[in-house]
């Protein structure tokens, strides 16, 4: 989900709504993109939520009609002209939309983690750790199934060991690099290859009091010498995507310390194998594989 800053806006007003169905959630979250980024956001407010079987809907509400020949244009550019066929308009009763869109994401529990927004500060438990996510977009909030995976994963691993150095890869709103950070209280590395996710995940880190150790930086793949200085890692949490964490299978081995962990997500579980495959190729075996809301996460470790 996404929503710009409607502080002061007409959005209290009665509204116009238009929804599309998007077939994935790169589609999803590139449509957002484009939307926010070329419309009035003191008039706009975009949002994008998962639906059963993997569906992605955005829906835009407007305080002013909007043009609706021009924002099925703009989605067809930036989606496809399938995608904006499947565009609607209404009318809805006045609301305030980026409240009711917010307060819709409820805490997500996994393991001691606990993931919410401003307004469920007050719902975490004192033995729980609140990751408080507010980010410009909501993929990476820790209410998709790879990033409660990779949750589940980190908390299984840190009740059994305390690595020294870890990295997190491909960090987007950086959920995983303040988990990491608020249960070790120790410097973590996180990596992005899209300069406005470094920006996002350093304020999320700053807003969860973790600024101070939570290193952001922009990268691909293992490129920057940040890696070399800060390794090897005891520790690398990735989720990215099936082709991209193939790839990156031999890197890892590289840059992952002996006995060290891996966990991968992003995976559809028919993916889920010939990731497997390429680690246990560079010498990285599987320990433990598991299945949430239809993604796969891996645990593995180097031998």
């Amino acid at each position: 989900m996404t929503s710009p800053d409607l502080s002061g806006s007409s959005m209290s007003a009665a509204a116009s709504r238009a929804t599309c169905a998007v077939g994935d959630e790169r589609t999803a979250s590139r449509l957002v993109d484009v939307l926010s980024e070329s419309l009035d956001g003191n008039d706009v407010a975009v949002v994008a939520f998962e639906q059963p079987g993997g569906r992605w809907d955005v829906t835009m509400y407007f305080a002013q009609e909007p043009e609706r020949d021009a924002i099925r244009d703009l989605i067809a550019q930036a989606a496809g002209q399938a995608v904006a066929d499947t565009l609607t308009f209404d009318a809805v009763a006045a609301t305030d939309w980026v409240k009711s869109s917010l307060e819709g994401l409820v805490p997500v529990s996994a393991g001691r983690f606990v993931v919410h927004g401003s307004h469920d500060r007050a719902r975490v438990q004192p033995n729980k750790l609140g990751i408080e996510i507010e980010a410009a977009l909501a993929f990476g909030t820790g209410h998709h199934g790879t990033t409660r995976g990779c949750l589940l994963l980190l908390d299984r691993v840190l009740c059994q060991r305390t690595p020294k150095r870890v990295l997190d890869l491909g960090s987007g709103t950086g959920v995983l690099a303040i988990a990491a950070a608020k249960a070790l209280r120790r410097p973590i590395l996180a990596s992005d290859i899209d300069p406005r996710s470094v920006i996002v995940a350093r304020e999320n880190a700053r807003l969860n009091g973790v600024g101070n150790w939570v290193e952001s930086i922009c990268a691909t793949g293992f490129a920057s010498p940040r890696f070399t200085a800060n390794g090897p890692f005891g520790l690398v949490l990735a989720n990215i995507l099936a082709n991209p964490l193939r790839q990156l299978a031999m890197p890892m081995a590289r840059h992952l310390a002996p006995s060290g962990y891996v966990i991968l997500s992003g995976l559809l579980p028919h993916q889920a194998d010939s990731v497997v495959a390429a680690y246990r190729a560079n010498g990285i075996k599987l320990v433990r594989r598991l299945q949430v809301d239809g993604w796969a996460s891996l645990l593995m470790q180097r031998a």
